[in-house]
């Protein structure tokens, strides 16, 4: 279906691709992968023609629909969520929009004498949405929406009110509604809850097209995807199984290449001592000579490319006493909407809860509450002896000195700590290089994300409050962050709709439901083994 022939790419100095090749065929669903900035999204352009090659064709077989998702989703207003997700399926949407403005003008006292010839619009209008399929289309629109944890009132609503991440889904709706013959979708499982994330992945697994994905979540990669395309140094490497095998795979690669490196450096030394001892002697001049040659012709065995990947050594937290945490029945609303209402919360030393729940259920108030950051409408909140929080929340990103340095905040924070350290610990949250001297108001809100949490980590809280730590990094961060935590010998409080991070972290459950708060001992795993659901909204 499509076919990346020898491409080559460059943008400005960096080679993207040196004559890669790689293939999408009909109904695959394959994971491309690689470093940030290797160009996975530019690979997605050229494949939908916003971009060309600089070497090399893009092949795409004639009558392929391709429907691409990315994180620039452009302006949206003046319509409902429901009308916008229809409008990537054609005409039907264009009959949509007037069957309800004809509706309104029905409605419309003012248009009193112009009923009639309204009425017989109408009539023809609603004809042509049922000859286009239009109210099948309309349910689907709406399912689609339920799916990714749309509201009634947000499908009809006007879409400009909602937040950037909501009209993230609308445009991941538009794509998924039109089921076109092969779907490119960049990080679709960012901004999404852990329900919308579970029902995306039964989607997808259901849909019959070509599909080719990026995403920061290896669950989700790994229940997914049965091929992985890996963009490394320029070329594109296919796998073939999925993102478990390719990680065993490439590790073993990388060992077998090691090894067979270690044995050439080896005999090349040999070889070299041998000409160095004998290279004076006249009657060894044949075999030198005779060696010499051979080394020339040699092809040599290059070392594995190693991901430049940093392991820093948290400092270990000071011990808090026994109690950390104390909530006392605990009511809380906004306006007349209650969220808790007489809520009793224990956290004691060394658990670490993760909070299960719907959008809205009350999982960021939570967190709110026990960090001080917001008040109870009654009840009590009490923080226990030698406690030392660290909260971190999506907010915090906007504390940051827009004209300091990456380095410069760190030095700010930390102004006794080593340079070396400091160049550690910003490595080791992805800012290598010349990253360090980027100002903080340039940041993109990933990048803002991993320097608090940088900060927050470098001198360890006993307590740790985290709300969605794991929204903007990606896999190699998110893996030394939960190396790093899981040898943290302090409390944790978290929300995370991460599956990977829940079940390597967590080792008590708090699950929010209508019915009220229940309190699981064991992790997510064990969690998900008892319930028989993997996130509170997926009950059958």
């Amino acid at each position: 279906m499509i076919r990346l022939e020898s491409i080559s790419k460059q943008n400005g100095h960096q080679i993207l691709f040196i004559e890669a090749s790689a293939a999408l065929q009909k109904g695959e669903k394959v994971g491309l992968v690689g470093p940030n900035g290797a160009g996975k999204t530019t690979l997605f352009r050229m494949i939908t023609g916003q971009e060309d090659p600089d070497e090399g064709q893009v092949a795409v077989d004639r009558g392929v629909t391709i429907g691409y998702f990315s994180q620039d989703v452009g302006e949206m207003a003046g319509r409902s969520a429901v009308s916008e997700v229809m409008d990537g399926t054609g005409p039907v949407s264009t009959v949509a929009a007037e069957l309800k403005a004809l509706e309104a003008a029905m409605a419309d006292p003012d248009r009193a004498d112009e009923m009639d010839e309204i009425i017989q619009r109408y009539g023809e209008v609603q004809g042509r949405f049922e000859e286009l399929g239009g109210y099948a289309l309309e349910g689907q629109a709406r399912e689609v929406l339920a799916g990714l944890s749309f509201s009634q009132e947000m499908m009809d609503g006007d879409v400009g009110a909602l937040s950037g991440g909501w009209k993230m889904r609308v445009a991941l709706a538009r794509i998924l509604l039109m089921r076109p013959d092969a779907m490119l979708l960049d990080e679709p499982s960012n901004h999404l809850d852990l329900e919308s994330l579970i029902w995306l992945e039964q989607f997808l697994r259901g849909y019959e097209g070509a599909l080719m994905i990026t995403s920061h979540d290896r669950e989700f990669m790994n229940r997914i995807v049965s091929k992985v395309v890996e963009i490394d140094g320029g070329s594109l490497t296919t796998f073939s199984g999925d993102y478990e095998f390719y990680q065993q795979q490439t590790a073993l690669n990388a060992k077998q290449q090691q090894a067979q490196f270690e044995r050439q450096q080896a005999m090349l030394a040999k070889e070299i001592k041998f000409i160095e001892r004998f290279k004076a002697r006249a009657s060894h001049a044949a075999q030198v000579q005779s060696r010499v040659k051979k080394l020339e012709k040699i092809d040599r065995v290059e070392p594995p490319r190693r991901r430049q990947t940093v392991v820093f050594d948290f400092l270990p937290a000071p011990r808090s006493g026994e109690d950390v945490v104390s909530l006392k029945s605990v009511h809380k609303g906004y306006g007349i909407r209650p969220i808790y209402e007489g809520l009793d919360f224990m956290i004691r030393r060394r658990e670490r809860w993760c909070v299960m729940g719907i959008n809205g259920a009350g999982k960021s108030t939570l967190l709110k509450l026990v960090a001080g950051a917001t008040e109870p409408d009654t009840g009590t909140v009490t923080v226990g002896g030698s406690v030392k929080m660290g909260y971190f929340a999506q907010h915090a990103m906007d504390l940051l000195d827009g004209e300091a340095t990456v380095f410069e905040a760190l030095e700010g924070w930390f102004p006794q700590a080593g340079q070396g350290s400091l160049r550690a610990l910003a490595g080791c949250f992805g800012f290598s290089g010349d990253d360090i001297e980027k100002r903080c108001r340039v940041l993109s809100g990933g990048e803002k994300a991993r320097l608090v949490m940088a900060r927050m980590l470098y001198d360890p809280p006993n307590f740790l409050v985290l709300d969605e730590p794991t929204n903007h990094l990606d896999m190699a961060t998110k893996e030394m962050l939960i190396t790093a935590l899981s040898q943290y010998e302090g409390t944790m409080l978290f929300v995370s709709h991460d599956r990977h991070f829940l079940a390597a972290l967590s080792n008590r459950v708090l699950e929010l439901t209508p019915e009220g708060v229940h309190q699981y001992g064991g992790g997510y795993t064990e969690y998900v083994a008892r319930t028989g659901h993997e996130a509170p909204g997926l009950r059958s």
